[in-house]
């Protein structure tokens, strides 16, 4: 296959508004060893892209400085050392960034199949999301079948793929979103207790719902004031994952509960862990989620699609969160 030597892409011209993201036109980046390069064909927007933009989120040392996280698309060139994949391959990838482009190189240990029955929009709309919520929800926070869950954020991205992955996995689900039109997203996407945070308190509706014994874990990307009324509403033995901070990452935290309960508090990035770690949660992704997904149990909520270079659109509507479910970059 011969490659050009140029390609579109969205940089980000300096730290700021959405209006900072400007089309341009970069070099076709060369796979390194152990590297596959991909024919994007759709992008995925995702939440630290917009932190990137706006200069709050720097790329870890040696990923592209074009924001983008995760693809779908065809493999158009190998990489040295690289098995098991073949140009012409249809693939999606979780990415350090570059994704934003009509070329992007990734890890060949973070580039999984394209599943059965999906099309390149809904596959990109996968790495980001599902490799984040299998590494939080299920390795840190251990949800088992029979236990109870609460994600807040429910339609987001990682919300819409969490409530389905903890269903799927036999938990007893709660999800928090803005909403009449929100919370029946969630109720369509297998939530047992839809939530809106706008006129309910989600802590007395967990505690209603469950007896007063609380839900085994929170997933929680909102940080500030939710952490003690988290806590509040865990049960015995139970652990609070944070991925985000919407309101802020400093809390005012009550140890006393903490210790009462054997509560654990822990938290993750995803960006920034070595290529070996991301390969390992790629393949746990495959053998446990991919069934999932081609039998039907986890599926992509799609928002919109916008072209490339209508991606400062796509943040706008990110930025406005009345979307349900991933916006997609479509080349």
């Amino acid at each position: 296959m011969s490659l050009p030597s140029q390609m579109r892409a969205v940089e980000i011209t300096q730290p700021g508004g959405p209006e900072m993201l400007s089309p341009t036109t970069r070099p076709v980046p060369v796979p390194a060893a152990g590297e596959v390069l991909i024919k994007v064909a759709v992008a995925g927007v995702n939440r630290p892209d917009v932190v990137q933009r706006q200069g709050l989120y720097p790329p870890p040392p040696g990923a592209s400085d074009l924001p983008g996280l995760e693809v779908s698309g065809t493999i158009a060139a190998l990489g040295p050392d690289v098995t098991g994949w073949q140009v012409g391959d249809k693939v999606c990838a979780l990415l350090g960034g570059g994704g934003y482009a009509e070329y992007a190189t990734a890890p060949a240990g973070q580039v999984l199949p394209v599943p059965d029955g999906l099309d390149m929009v809904q596959a990109a709309a996968l790495p980001e999301t599902v490799f984040t919520v299998w590494t939080n929800v299920v390795e840190r926070a251990g949800l088992t079948a029979g236990e109870s869950f609460l994600v807040h954020g429910g339609t987001s991205g990682i919300g819409t793929i969490a409530i389905q992955v903890a269903k799927a996995l036999g938990a007893t689900v709660f999800a928090t979103a803005g909403g009449s039109d929100k919370v029946a997203a969630c109720r369509d996407l297998g939530a047992d207790h839809a939530i809106d945070y706008k006129t309910q308190d989600f802590v007395a509706v967990v505690k209603e719902a469950t007896g007063k014994r609380g839900v085994d874990v929170v997933l929680d990307m909102v940080g500030g004031d939710y952490l003690p009324r988290n806590i509040d509403c865990l049960a015995v033995d139970g652990r609070h994952v944070t991925i985000a901070f919407l309101r802020g990452p400093k809390v005012e935290l009550n140890l006393a509960p903490v210790m009462l309960k054997r509560l654990t508090l822990t938290g993750s990035t995803l960006r920034a862990r070595s290529t070996a770690q991301k390969a390992a949660l790629a393949a746990a992704v495959k053998d446990r989620v991919w069934p999932l997904v081609t039998a039907g149990k986890v599926r992509p909520v799609i928002a919109a699609t916008f072209p490339l270079e209508a991606a400062a659109d796509a943040h706008r509507l990110m930025e406005s969160s009345t979307h349900i479910g991933k916006i997609m970059l479509v080349l």
